[in-house]
């Protein structure tokens, strides 16, 4: 594996946004509960102790806060993965080269289902079932799949006229614009639009190839193929007016109207996704 990169350290140090925010985060919990079998549902609740119908949302964004605890700050460098390529020239993510030493979200996914799959009842299950959920959430955050400036961290923008930059637009403004706000029921709303686009909407025809490839037996490869995903993005639509234009535009005008599309259907799929892995632990732990 790669060695840990300066600028892998420094984005576990100075990351301070949440990819795709409490909404985000949330929605994509929400979408999963709707797509879940029964018994992954069962599964779940009991890992978890939570028998309400928010018994994925509610852990959704736990890790986005233990992260910043003294018990958890290991766990800073399992929220992405650092792909050291060239947009908007290239994009391409790949894990020997861009996981570090330290870990990444791909490593993670591999170690938290594992313990999901062998043991099930043990008290760290809980803990692997709030990073499962999580992780899969931030692989779908194009700039998560991403080292350019720290994840987009150190890229100032101005979204509807105040100072930001341009990891913060992807993970909070621009969804949270989208959906209306950013509460616990906005998220269950947002979450039933997209489900619905889903099973009779404009992603109807497209649900099955999200879920090529998954593989319960690789963790990692399955994991890549969403982070691949995920980080293309980067290239046609993330940076693909350049930096001189990002730096110079209000980004909330056309930069908003053409990004919606993409960082909606990236929710939808993560959700769908969160969802299909779920049933395959539930269906395949000991």
């Amino acid at each position: 594996m790669a060695r840990f990169s300066l600028l892998a350290v420094a984005l576990a140090q100075l990351q301070l946004t949440h990819a795709w925010g409490n909404l985000g985060h949330e929605t994509v919990a929400y979408i999963a509960q709707n797509f879940v079998a029964s018994s992954t549902k069962s599964f779940c609740q009991k890992i978890l102790g939570d028998d309400s119908t928010s018994y994925l949302a509610n852990v959704a964004t736990w890790a986005d806060s233990y992260k910043y605890t003294d018990a958890g700050e290991f766990s800073k460098v399992f929220h992405y993965i650092d792909a050291l390529d060239d947009p908007p020239k290239s994009c391409g993510v790949d894990y020997d080269r861009d996981c570090g030493d330290a870990g990444c979200s791909i490593s993670a996914m591999l170690n938290y289902t594992n313990i999901l799959l062998d043991s099930p009842d043990s008290s760290e299950a809980v803990d692997a079932l709030k990073f499962v959920v999580h992780i899969i959430g931030d692989t779908h955050q194009p700039l998560h799949d991403e080292n350019l400036e720290v994840g987009g961290n150190g890229i100032d923008v101005i979204y509807d006229g105040e100072e930001t930059n341009l990891h913060h637009i992807w993970d909070s403004n621009m969804p949270e614009d989208a959906a209306g706000g950013y509460t616990p029921s906005v998220a269950k709303s947002y979450a039933q639009l997209l489900t619905t686009r889903i099973t009779t909407g404009a992603y109807s025809s497209k649900k099955t190839s999200w879920t090529s490839g998954i593989d319960i037996d690789d963790p990692v490869a399955t994991s890549m193929i969403w982070a691949r995903d995920a980080n293309g993005f980067v290239c046609t639509t993330v940076l693909d007016d350049g930096l001189a234009y990002i730096n110079s535009t209000d980004l909330s005008g056309d930069y908003y109207d053409k990004s919606q599309p993409v960082f909606e259907e990236l929710i939808a799929k993560a959700g769908y996704r969160l969802a299909a892995w779920l049933d395959l632990i539930a269906e395949h732990s000991s």
